[in-house]
C-alpha cells in the first residue's frame, strides 16, 4: 500500500504517501532504529511523577511536528514555488529534531552532561541508516538537515525558521501536546488560525499576516503559563536535581563501588567515548533499569537518592525569590542546620535551584507583521508582547519534607 497512517490524539490522522519522494523519505526514516529509539524516551522526562498523564513519548511528538510543519510549508509554498525544492530539508528536519535527545529528554541532558542539538546532528551523519536516507532523496540533505542542529543554520531562512524560531513547529506541537498528556488546560492555543497567517516576508522570511495577531499574543502567553505551571513546576525542579544528583554520586564513588553495564559504564565515566552504538543504546528503560539496581546494590548514599525518585519520597521545594541574594543563601544554611540536627546529609537533601523563563527573544529574530505594505515588528504590535519580553525568575530552596513545617516558621513564611 502507498499509504500510511498514524493515528494521533492531537492531529487524528497523520497520513504519509510512498509515491511522494519526501514523504516516502519520512517513513524510512520512521522505520529506522534511532527514530524507533524515541519511543523509549519521555517527552517530558520526569514528570510523570508531577503530572501521571505525562508519558507521551519523543517519538509521537516529533511525528506531530512533522505533521505541522507540513501543513505550513504547503501553504508557504502557495506564496512561493521556489521553496519545494527544500521541501526534503524541512521534512528530514521537523521528523529529526529531537533524534539525539538523551534518556529523560531535557532533564537527561543535564544529568549526563550532553546536548541533545549537538548528538542530532552527529546522528544525521554519522548513522547510515539516517545518512543513507536522506543523500537518497537528494544529495546534501543529510548536512544541510544536520547545519540546522549544529549551527543553528539553513540556506532556506524559511525552512530555519520553521525548525528552529520563536514560532517553530516543535512549539506548535509540543505546548499542545504536553498539555494534553499532563491534563492541564494552559496550552490549548489556535494552531489553525496561526498557520492560516503564516505568510512571507519582502526579504523571503517567514512573517504573519496582522489577522493572526492574536493567537500569536495567545499562543505567547500559553508558553508563560505551561512553562510556569508544568515544565518549571516546583517538583520538576525537585525531580531533576534528584537526578543530577544521582548521576554525580555514581561518578564520584567509580565502577569498583557501582554496577554498570558497558554502554552505561562509557555514559558516567567515559563521557568522551560515548560513540553511536553507545548513544543509541542508551534510553529511558536501560536508565530507569540502572536506577532500579541501584537502589537495591548501590552504597547507601546512592541507593538513597534511587529510592527517593523511584518510590516517589520527593523533597519539598519553598520559592524564595522574593528574598536577596543573601537572604536566599541565609534561608539554605537554615536548612542545612536543621537537617543536621537531624542526623542526615545536607548536601544531598538541601540546595538552591534557580529559574528563567523567557518567553520573548526579540533579539533572536523576532516576529514580524506583513500585511503586504508594512513590515512591524510583533513587540511593537502588541502590548502584550512587549510585556513578555522580560524573563521571570523563581528561586527554590529544596529540603526534606520533615523539616518543612519548622524551615517556614524561621523563615516567616
Amino acid at each position: 500500500m502507498s499509504l500510511r497512517t498514524y493515528h494521533d490524539p492531537l492531529h487524528l490522522g497523520i497520513t504519509l504517501n510512498s509515491k511522494d519522494p519526501a514523504e516516502s523519505m519520512v517513513i524510512k526514516l520512521i522505520d529506522s532504529a534511532p527514530f524507533q529509539r524515541l519511543r523509549r524516551i519521555r517527552q517530558l522526562g520526569p514528570a510523570f511523577l508531577t503530572f501521571h498523564g505525562a508519558e507521551s513519548s519523543r517519538f509521537t511528538h516529533s511525528l506531530g511536528v512533522f505533521h505541522i510543519a507540513r501543513r505550513a510549508f504547503k501553504r508557504l509554498i502557495k506564496l512561493d514555488r521556489s521553496l519545494e525544492q527544500d521541501k526534503g530539508i524541512l521534512y528530514g528536519a521537523a521528523l529529526l529534531h529531537d533524534i539525539g535527545h538523551t534518556p529523560l529528554s531535557h532533564t537527561g541532558e543535564e544529568m549526563f552532561g550532553l546536548k541533545h542539538e549537538n548528538w542530532t546532528a552527529y546522528l544525521i551523519r554519522q548513522c547510515p541508516e539516517i545518512r543513507i536516507t536522506l543523500e537518497g532523496f537528494r544529495e546534501g540533505t543529510a548536512e544541510e538537515v544536520a547545519k540546522i542542529f549544529e549551527k543553528n543554520q539553513s540556506a532556506n531562512r524559511v525552512v530555519k525558521a520553521l525548525v528552529s524560531s520563536q514560532l517553530d513547529c516543535d512549539r506548535l506541537d509540543y505546548l499542545l501536546r504536553d498539555s494534553y498528556s499532563t491534563g492541564t488546560r494552559y496550552g490549548q492555543l489556535d494552531l489553525e488560525r496561526i498557520l492560516t497567517a503564516l505568510t512571507l516576508a519582502p526579504d523571503g522570511d517567514l512573517a504573519l499576516h496582522p489577522k493572526g495577531l492574536s493567537a500569536v499574543e495567545h499562543y505567547l502567553v500559553v508558553r508563560n503559563l505551561m512553562y510556569r505551571s508544568v515544565y518549571n513546576h516546583r517538583l520538576n525542579e525537585v525531580c531533576s536535581w534528584l537526578l543530577e544528583q544521582l548521576v554525580t554520586k555514581a561518578r564520584q564513588l567509580g565502577p569498583d563501588k557501582v554496577w554498570a553495564d558497558k554502554y552505561m559504564a562509557k555514559w558516567l565515566w567515559d563521557k568522551e567515548g560515548i560513540d553511536l552504538e553507545t548513544f543509541l543504546a542508551n534510553d529511558d528503560i536501560r536508565t530507569g533499569y540502572h536506577l532500579l539496581r541501584w537502589k537495591e546494590e548501590a552504597p547507601a548514599d546512592l541507593s538513597e537518592i534511587c529510592n527517593r525518585f523511584i518510590n516517589r519520597n520527593l523533597l519539598k521545594a519553598i520559592n524564595i525569590n522574593h528574598l536577596s541574594n543573601e537572604g536566599q543563601l541565609n534561608a539554605l544554611a537554615k536548612a542545612r542546620k536543621l537537617v543536621e540536627k537531624k542526623g542526615q546529609n545536607p548536601d544531598q537533601l538541601c540546595t538552591l535551584r534557580h529559574q528563567s523563563i523567557d518567553i520573548y527573544q526579540p533579539y533572536k529574530r523576532g516576529l514580524r507583521l506583513w500585511d503586504g505594505e508594512h513590515l512591524k515588528a510583533l513587540e511593537e504590535a502588541s502590548s502584550i508582547v512587549h510585556g513578555l519580553i522580560n524573563p521571570e525568575i523563581a528561586a527554590w530552596l529544596i529540603h526534606p519534607k520533615e523539616i518543612h513545617e519548622e524551615l517556614k516558621v524561621q523563615l516567616n513564611f
